[in-house]
């Protein structure tokens, strides 16, 4: 859901974008305001995803709000004059929507919105993968791994002392895993970071009392688990 605030100083201004408002269902009006001063601080204790701008209104314009605010969210303007659409994209506007508004273009103008929200929310680490045993399918919670063994074209999965034999390469199972969460320390294993509970120059321990020899070059992979005794 994104909560927007309509600033202007028109009250038809905020009918129209309300109405044309009224088809975005993940769009919620949580404030309108009819001049600068009252939006910034509404937004001094408030939160907006996405503000709907007039350019001119009294005392405080548009443009001047837009440089004193601080975590500024996404912006659309909407003004009667033009002249004004170079200095709100410098000021990184998301679009400039030129009075009367006609829903089409509302309708591009949130369509830029969502695609910039959806570039800027930081990805999900996936918390489970799905794995091949013999013809069945079987989702395993990365938590419980421990650590993978390459066996030929098959990749032993440990989740403590109990094992899943995977039909799979460690390199393709590899890819699929969460770089900060796993590391391959040999050409043969791969450990899940947070299972190592120790470690010496040449070999680490896992939570399951497994120790794990480290290839000659992976040592290099030894710096982002546990700090060596003494460092």
């Amino acid at each position: 859901m994104l909560n927007a605030l309509i600033v202007d100083d028109e009250p038809l201004a905020h009918k129209v974008i309300l109405h044309h408002l009224a088809s975005h269902r993940d769009v919620k009006v949580v404030k309108q305001c009819h001049n600068a001063a009252e939006a910034l601080a509404w937004l001094a204790s408030n939160r907006a995803d996405l503000i709907f701008l007039d350019i001119n209104m009294p005392q405080l314009n548009g443009m001047d709000m837009l440089k004193v605010m601080a975590n500024r969210p996404q912006v659309i303007i909407v003004s009667a004059y033009e002249e004004f659409a170079l200095q709100g994209f410098e000021l990184d506007v998301t679009d400039y929507l030129l009075k009367p508004v006609s829903e089409v273009r509302l309708t591009s103008a949130m369509d830029k919105i969502r695609q910039r929200s959806a570039a800027n929310k930081p990805a999900q680490t996936p918390k489970e993968i799905v794995i091949k045993v013999d013809r069945e399918l079987r989702k395993v919670s990365l938590r419980d791994i421990s650590y993978l063994e390459a066996y030929g074209n098959y990749v032993k999965v440990w989740q403590g002392d109990s094992m899943l034999l995977a039909n799979s390469t460690l390199k393709k199972l590899l890819a699929e895993l969460p770089a900060q969460a796993f590391s391959q320390i040999h050409k043969s294993f791969v450990v899940r970071n947070n299972a190592v509970i120790g470690k010496d120059s040449d070999s680490v321990l896992l939570d399951n009392q497994m120790r794990l020899k480290v290839g000659k070059s992976f040592k290099s992979v030894l710096t982002r688990l546990l700090p060596l005794p003494g460092q």
